[in-house]
This record gives structure tokens, C-alpha cells and sequence, in this order.
């Protein structure tokens, strides 16, 4: 079976355009965790596209499978 590859999508409005700091990181909006990158990839746009207007804020996809991976003898 193969692994589950779990995508986080997130954002809020940040400090500057050319920051990834959250203005406030208590106001960040979780818009969900999703089984694959394409799922994540058109919440992402649409979360996106509602907030175009506002140039401070930003969203973004993290893949938490790689939280969950063990480390290698190279991570060390």
C-alpha cells in the first residue's frame, strides 16, 4: 500500500511582502490537511484567490509527511 503523502494549507497576513513572518500568528487560517498535492494545490488557489487583494497575505502547502519521516544517517 502506498504511503499517504499529507499536505497542510495555511496562511494569514504576514509582516511584510517580503516576509514569510506572520503579522499575527494566533489569526492563521488552517484551511485544512489533505490526502495528496493536487487536493492541496486547488485548495491553496482557492484560498489564495479570495485574498488577492490583499498583498500581505499568503498561503502555502506543507507537506507533513516529512515531519513524520525517521531521520537518515545524512540528517544527523
Amino acid at each position: 500500500m502506498p504511503q499517504t503523502r499529507l499536505h497542510l494549507v495555511f496562511g494569514g497576513e504576514l509582516i511584510s511582502t517580503t516576509s514569510h513572518d506572520f503579522k499575527d500568528p494566533s489569526k492563521i487560517d488552517v484551511v485544512g490537511v489533505f490526502p495528496d498535492y493536487p487536493s492541496a494545490y486547488d485548495a491553496w488557489k482557492s484560498a489564495a484567490q479570495k485574498t488577492v487583494d490583499h498583498a500581505q497575505t499568503r498561503y502555502f502547502i506543507a507537506d507533513l509527511s516529512r515531519l513524520r519521516e525517521k531521520p537518515t544517517a545524512d540528517d544527523k
